[in-house]
């Protein structure tokens, strides 16, 4: 699928479709989304994780676990082979299947963000690699763990998770995972170090520290898809505004700062 977004998103993946919203800027779960989870993350590291982490970004100068964090998205104009190969990583359809994950059928050959998790996870975990590759899986690790949290990343594969979904929102035409990714985020025009004071008043996540939580991709997405699925998420009527919004961008910032804290402990657990 070509991306043809001409803005920013802030929990954007390589299976978003275009959003007509063109003329505001975003602030949602693209770029600054991604970014906004690796904060909340650098936050709860625990020393050694953090003094790793560090150490792994040094290698590449002026590089922090937020700048890093949009990479996997920006794969396909700056190195398109592994763009390419990457793109599946970013998402997986088992909401038809009541959400419940069966890896032939949702993620043939390790092609969805699940996998990838893990795989890169291990990556990373393993100091046998050099640093340039434990560096490229801290890569993947920080941006997959937005995507898998991003209710979107793990819906229906029918409309490939929203994207063929149209609607209108405040009478501008977009589709329903753009409108998870940054269309309901609009109105609050707040930039990262604002947005993040948000999150981080939110009440914290419960069991996040839990140690069968820290690397179960699999529940991770199977929470995911089950938001996809609630009702009044896709609405009956196509023309949205704000009270949709304000039904359900909080359950996308509580999904931004359960990311954020997740990622920590899969750090804590593979950096430690």
């Amino acid at each position: 699928m070509k991306i043809r977004a001409r803005i920013p998103l802030l929990f954007s993946g390589v299976a978003l479709a275009a959003c007509s919203l063109v003329s505001t800027p975003a602030f949602a779960w693209g770029a600054q989304g991604h970014r906004l989870v690796a904060r909340i993350a650098e936050t709860r590291l625990d020393p050694a994780a953090a003094a790793e982490v560090q150490r792994l970004l040094a290698t590449e100068p002026g590089a922090t676990l937020a700048s890093i964090a949009p990479w996997a998205d920006q794969l396909r104009a700056g190195d398109p082979d592994l763009g390419k190969r990457s793109a599946g990583w970013h998402y997986i359809n088992m909401a038809e299947d009541g959400c419940t994950y069966d890896p032939p059928k949702h993620c043939r050959d390790g092609d969805c963000v699940v996998e990838a998790l893990k795989t890169q996870s291990a990556r990373l975990a393993d100091r046998s690699l050099s640093d340039a590759e434990r560096l490229q899986a801290l890569k993947f690790v920080v941006h997959l763990a937005g995507d898998l949290h991003q209710p979107m990343h793990a819906g229906y594969g029918h409309d490939k998770g929203g994207n063929t979904y149209q609607l209108q929102f405040n009478e501008r035409g977009t589709n329903l995972h753009s409108l998870w990714d940054s269309g309901m985020f609009y109105a609050l025009q707040l930039d990262d170090e604002h947005y993040l004071q948000r999150l981080q008043a939110l009440p914290a996540p419960a069991g996040v520290g839990a140690p069968q939580l820290q690397r179960d991709a699999t529940r991770w997405a199977e929470q995911s898809c089950a938001i996809a699925t609630r009702p009044g998420i896709y609405p009956s009527n196509r023309k949205v505004g704000d009270a949709y919004a304000s039904t359900w961008r909080p359950v996308a910032e509580a999904q931004l700062r359960l990311a954020g804290e997740r990622l920590a402990a899969l750090l804590n657990e593979l950096l430690d």
